[in-house]
């Protein structure tokens, strides 16, 4: 997007807006010591295919350019308020702090303070990485999601009330980075947010369009009372939202820093609507609240042809899964398969969509057996990511789709767990920053289904993150139930555990040098992992402007058909991949995107170009 160009998105966000030290790890548990042939595991039941709803496609954006420093998130508010904080000379941290809280106010149904992220942070030297997920309460336990009868409870079933609630661990997470990296008092950072909630702000398109195709939310009083009018209506596009709460809520935490929320009123306002909840009770108490702690983890770095690329370890599969993917993809020779003008669009290539898709297959395939929360599985992330085996890996991609692939044995792993194949439905932001001092930051951020548990407290929305736990804890016998002799599934729920993520927060290098290339992210379920990858490969390997690369239609496989997406994949293209042996199906693929490159600017200076998914409504800004 040209100077003048954004300047009108940046004016009316303006107007608008005037109105963590890691703890020791827990030693693993050991993992059972045998393994069954594994059978997959059924969805929850009633589960949706994702967990946003679409609300259009934003044609013809274009890339947003700045010299020093640069914001982007899925909302034009948050992403003023990070540009506004980098301006003030914060850091890339700051910055995401910023971002962070006003999504909490304006993107209210994928993430906010009542959830958790993961951030990967770049100080110019060395990348590390925050664990801010959800934990399960210490009362919780493997029979979290059965019903009496012994079978997985419907999605729907577990996720309305608070049976579903983890403490939630954004802003221990975020206090954590900004002891170590941030440049403006703790406070400043929840200005802007504060400001958005006393004063108001101009309800969006999109949060408007997915109001209206909500069936649970209004069955929460306070949530009825604020997005919805008297006769049940969500309120129009436009309408003028004030949360006084969320807005106390916020000045509690720039007050008394995270203790304020996870301590004292607020955690016990928490506590009563999980445990309270009349249909769905939860257990999480005061003490879970009380006892979270933020962690560090160990990134997940990996070479791919010229570039470092550095994601999120577990809890979270992201990393392990695009390194994967990339490790495999390493082996083709995908960039002589760019993709080609197709009436006023670009058309992935079909043979590029094939062995994308089939990495993908491999990778998941991985990923449902062997990743957890690794404070309780032993997990071999070096085992699954070493090019030797992913070399492997790659033999098995033929000219026809595998249709399903099965996982792999890196060494010295052992198949000891049942594959845990429940689907992955995270309502989820993804905001990226880099700021004047050579820091980046790539941090993904969620509350799990779309408006998370449906409740409201004290002006925000609790997660339903337990949702991303296997409902069933050992092998399935394949009619919902489990194997009362069959092996454990490595995701499965435990007193403290955190659930396996799909999140894939990344940070690009070159090699070489050791230069930042790249920070981006997306939200969108399981199909995140597909969505970073695509990106990558659009920018690394077909050399795609950012925003190109996040517009390209979407694409992959989560080990089962080959999706594309709906609408943007034509007929030809579906009948070369199911003339190589795919089951295809168009479905809605809605990313969200957010991605900053650094790029040689039209006065010959080195600078930033920011690209926002056009299937939502985010932008980047800077200076």
């Amino acid at each position: 997007m040209s100077h003048l160009l954004r300047r009108p998105l940046a004016a009316a966000a303006l107007v608008l807006l005037a109105a963590c030290a890691a703890p020791p790890m827990v030693p693993p548990a050991a993992a059972p010591t045998s393994a069954s042939p594994a059978a997959p595991v059924p969805p929850a039941a009633g589960a949706p295919s994702q967990p946003e709803g679409a609300s259009g496609f934003r044609a013809g954006l274009t890339g947003t350019t700045a010299q020093r420093a640069m914001a982007a998130a899925a909302n034009p508010l948050a992403t003023e308020a990070g540009r506004q904080i980098l301006a003030a000379g914060g850091s890339a941290v700051d910055a995401a702090i910023a971002m962070q809280m006003v999504l909490t106010l304006v993107e209210p149904q994928s993430s906010g303070i009542g959830g958790g992220a993961f951030l990967l942070h770049f100080d110019g030297r060395r990348v590390r990485s925050f664990d801010g997920r959800e934990t399960a309460p210490a009362s919780a336990d493997e029979q979290l999601f059965m019903t009496p009868q012994g079978r997985a409870m419907g999605f729907v079933e577990a996720v309305v009330g608070g049976r579903a609630v983890g403490a939630p661990g954004v802003l221990r997470m975020l206090e954590a980075a900004h002891r170590q990296h941030g440049r403006l008092p703790w406070a400043r950072l929840f200005e802007p947010a504060i400001g958005l909630a006393d004063g108001g702000f101009a309800l969006s398109p999109r949060l408007h369009t997915l109001l209206a195709g909500e069936k649970h939310l209004p069955g929460n009083p306070a949530a009825r009372a604020y997005f919805y009018n008297a006769d049940g209506s969500p309120k129009a596009v436009g309408t003028r939202l004030r949360n006084p709460e969320l807005a106390a809520t916020l000045r509690a935490i720039a007050a008394g820093g995270a203790d304020a929320f996870y301590r004292g009123p607020i955690a016990a306002d928490i506590v009563a609507a999980v445990r309270g909840h009349a249909r769905n009770p939860g257990r999480l108490s005061e003490t879970d609240l009380a006892a979270y702690q933020a962690r560090e983890r160990p990134p997940i770095c990996t070479d791919y042809k010229a570039w470092r690329v550095c994601g999120m370890g577990p809890p979270s599969s992201g990393g392990v899964a695009v390194a994967q993917m990339l490790g495999v993809l390493a082996q083709r020779n995908i960039g002589a398969l760019p993709p080609q003008p197709l009436q006023g669009q670009l058309e992935p290539h079909a043979e590029a969509v094939h062995v994308f898709s089939e990495a993908a297959r491999l990778a998941f395939a991985d990923r449902g057996q062997y990743l957890a929360d690794p404070d309780f599985v032993r997990v071999d992330t070096a085992a699954l990511v070493s090019p030797a085996y992913l070399a492997e890996r790659a033999r098995l991609i033929g000219p026809r789709s595998m249709g399903r692939a099965v996982p792999g044995a890196p060494d010295g792993m052992q198949a000891a767990f049942a594959p845990d194949e429940s689907p992955h439905r995270t309502a989820t932001s993804h905001i990226s920053a880099v700021d004047a001092f050579g820091q980046a930051v790539s941090m993904t951020t969620s509350i799990e289904d779309q408006f998370g548990a449906r409740l409201m407290v004290r002006g925000f929305l609790l997660n339903n993150q337990l949702t991303d736990f296997s409902f069933l804890p050992r092998e399935s016998d394949g009619k919902g139930g489990i194997r009362s002799d069959g092996p454990l599934v490595a995701n499965r729920v435990q007193p403290g555990k955190r659930p396996r993520s799909s999140m894939a927060p990344t940070l690009v290098f070159e090699r070489a040098s050791g230069q930042l290339v790249a920070t981006l992210g997306s939200p969108g379920g399981a199909q995140i992992i597909n969505y970073v990858a695509k990106t990558l490969v659009g920018v690394l390997d077909w050399q795609l402007d950012i925003q190109s690369a996040i517009a390209l239609a979407n694409f992959g496989s989560r080990n089962g058909p080959t999706e594309v997406e709906e609408g943007r994949a034509s007929p030809a293209l579906q009948e070369a991949l199911r003339s190589r042996g795919h089951d295809v199906r168009a479905i809605p693929m809605t990313s969200g995107l957010q991605g900053i490159v650094r790029v040689r600017l039209a006065d010959g200076r080195w600078g930033w170009q920011g690209g926002a998914d056009p299937r939502r409504e985010g932008i980047a800004l800077g200076d």
